[in-house]
């Protein structure tokens, strides 16, 4: 592992903290963290903590012992002052004296010492900082070090390697029991530099940030030269297919397999395919080496204690596969509810059970897939998952990897502080992915927005590329540039939307323009234009729509814009209303075919929309011709008020959130009795 310590940018971190009032001790304490966190070999998403002792002010003014920790839940990469939560060490201290203390009292301890109430609540290992004598210490999960404690003869192996330099002690959940046996263990060796907490992770202690930072460094590098000694081959590859199909193509049938038709949850996905994920997911062992646990117990809470190992599927033939993953789904289901039970029972049953799907999902041929409730959540998980595969490989270069007992992994994915690290509000559309056609602008964007604003990961599909681009990168989204009326552009932004998320829930067939002229004398070339995009643009995207979501046996829900002239067709506006109207016919044909299938088909009827389809210029030729002012025209609805492009996104989401709602027309227009549905 390489050093990365520099004085000049210690130096220069600790007069950039001095100019916000931030002192020496801390200022190196983020110095020597973001440089630990920035290793992901070293650290990951949330993972690990490091704290530092010092002096500092109580609310009363009064200066006192304060141990600066890292707030839970922070990343050591980026975390800055604010992610150090100072409390009273003193009063921490003092607590080595009692005979025990459960979790929540030690929570409870910890966060109830904060200088700053309001502040981040201290890491859940903050005992263990407070009670070892050394001003800094510093905790990884370094995957050197995971791949020699992963092993049978883990112990054995940190002993020789780290002789008395290092303190190695059985895994044990973060505990007052744990702080104070590791308190045990360094006065008995006072000169010890190290913990290592088999199957778990390392600590390193000094006096200084460098001494600490140099220790991990040195603790890592000495693993890394123990793993080149004594290596066998990994990984025997299994056997092989002729026809290996593309990873988007398997997305929609793996995305199905977390959740059911009825159930609101929704995941997205994140697909990993490198070298070292191929050699791990195609070997003839997979279903041992990736089966037996986490690296490290930290990772359970994300990626759940094992994958679902699934067949290797052939291209072009994916519907036996689709059986047999469903399958091995529903196994792996019903085995995590029957470990739960089993060792719940130990808890009387007061422990409430996860769900039960899978986070990781092994596909030989393909790759790996992660689900998460959000794009970002999905990659952690993937990232977690490719920290897996480094260190399964390297313990297996000298062992067979070994993790964590079923009911150890059990403990730690249902312990209620770890679990309150991702406890939070999901929005309601998290996980859910919807594509809008015509997303560049006018409805399109607007209704980008308010499903990001749900939570929901957008696709935003138009042709133009700038502006789609944009909205984008306003809701966190995909751009793809689409013509909807190209069927083979629809489907590359199909399988666009496939690779990035996995698949597609809700469909916003918004895309259109308004062709004008008498019907009697339009241009036959005018009016097949107008049904390309008003008509066929929402056939092609709605059948390839259809397509991806009957793969996944989710449901689904198809929005489309059909505007007023469905059903109160407008002078000179037949070109336009026409194809409107047989796409209102289409939404409801959808409905009645694709219902037993569990796909909604609904329709939003706008009228008079600022930034929808009338352009500034039909705006004042229709003003004109009523004799009225633009916005008198624009209002001129039995309420008087204005519609805007975020009403009718609003109601488009209305209808996705009905899960029992088809075949339905929402009208958006202010009131207009003429264009009123029964």
């Amino acid at each position: 592992m390489k050093n990365l310590w520099s004085e000049r940018n210690a130096k220069a971190a600790i007069a950039g903290w001095r100019r916000r009032s931030i002192g020496r001790d801390v200022a190196l304490r983020v110095y020597s963290t973001n440089l630990l966190g920035g290793d992901p070999r070293l650290v990951l998403h949330g993972g690990g903590n490091t704290s530092v002792k010092s002096r500092g002010r109580d609310t009363d003014g009064s200066m006192t012992d304060v141990l600066h920790v890292k707030a839970s839940g922070y990343d050591m990469a980026d975390l800055g002052a604010e992610g150090l939560t100072a409390v009273r060490l003193d009063p921490l201290r003092r607590l080595v004296d009692l005979g025990d203390l459960d979790d929540e009292a030690m929570i409870a301890a910890g966060n109830g010492q904060k200088i700053d109430p309001g502040a981040a609540n201290p890491s859940v290992e903050i005992l263990l900082h407070a009670f070892l004598p050394h001003k800094f210490v510093d905790h990884t999960h370094a995957n050197a070090v995971l791949a020699l404690t992963n092993q049978a003869n883990g112990e054995a192996l940190c002993k020789r390697l780290y002789g008395n330099r290092a303190v190695v002690l059985p895994f044990a959940m973060p505990s007052f029991a744990l702080a104070k046996s590791v308190l045990e263990a360094v006065e008995q060796n006072p000169d010890v530099e190290g913990l290592i907490l088999l199957r778990h992770g390392v600590f390193t202690m000094g006096d200084t940030a460098r001494q600490a930072y140099d220790r991990m460094v040195d603790f890592v590098t000495l693993a890394e030269r123990r793993l080149k000694q004594g290596r066998r081959a990994v990984f025997t590859p299994g056997a092989r297919a002729t026809r290996t199909p593309q990873p988007a193509d398997v997305a929609s049938i793996v995305r199905g397999l977390a959740g059911g038709r009825d159930d609101d949850q929704r995941f997205v996905l994140e697909f990993r395919g490198g070298r070292a994920v191929r050699r791990f997911v195609d070997g003839r062992q997979a279903a041992r080496y990736a089966c037996q646990g986490p690296a490290t117990p930290d990772h359970v809470l994300r990626i759940k204690a094992k994958p679902l190992v699934l067949p290797r599927p052939t291209a072009g033939d994916l519907d036996p596969f689709a059986v047999t993953a469903r399958q091995a789904a529903a196994a792996y289901a019903a085995d995590y509810k029957r470990t739960f039970a089993r060792f719940n029972r130990r808890h009387g049953g007061a422990k409430a059970m996860p769900d039960p799907w899978a986070r990781i999902v092994l596909v030989p041929g393909v790759g790996l897939y992660a689900f998460g409730r959000s794009p970002k959540d999905a990659a952690i998980a993937a990232d977690l998952a490719e920290a897996n595969v480094a260190v399964i490989g390297a313990a297996e270069a000298l062992g067979p990897f070994q993790s964590l007992s079923a009911r150890d992994l059990f403990e730690v994915e249902t312990w209620g502080p770890e679990q309150a690290k991702l406890a939070r509000t999901q929005p309601r559309l998290a996980g859910h992915v919807v594509a809008v056609t015509g997303g560049a602008s006018g409805i399109g964007a607007a209704t980008a927005r308010a499903f990001a604003a749900q939570g929901a990961s957008v696709a935003v599909l138009d042709i133009d590329g700038r502006a789609t681009a944009r909205v984008a990168h306003e809701t966190g989204g995909l751009a793809v540039a689409c013509d909807v009326t190209d069927r083979a552009a629809v489907g590359h932004a199909m399988g666009a939307i496939s690779k990035t998320f996995g698949g597609l829930d809700i469909l916003v067939s918004n895309a259109g323009a308004a062709w004008q002229g008498p019907i009697g004398q339009v241009p036959d070339d005018d009016l097949r234009q107008s049904f390309e995009l008003n008509f066929w643009g929402h056939q092609n995207i709605a059948q390839a729509a259809v397509g991806m979501m009957k793969a996944q046996g989710l449901g689904g829900c198809l929005l489309f814009n059909t505007s007023k002239q469905a059903v109160n067709p407008g002078p000179g506006l037949g070109p336009y209303g026409v194809p409107k109207a047989a796409t209102l016919f289409l939404m409801r044909q959808y409905a009645l075919d694709h219902g037993s299938d569990g796909i909604r088909s609904n329709a939003v009827n706008a009228d008079r929309v600022r930034s929808g389809l009338l352009t500034d210029a039909m705006i004042d030729s229709r003003a004109r011709a009523r004799r009225v002012s633009r916005d008198d025209y624009m209002a001129g609805n039995l309420l008087g008020r204005e519609v805007t492009a975020e009403d009718v996104a609003d109601a488009f989401v209305a209808l996705a959130l009905a899960p029992k709602t088809t075949a339905a027309v929402i009208t958006v227009d202010g009131g207009n009795i003429a264009a009123a549905l029964r």
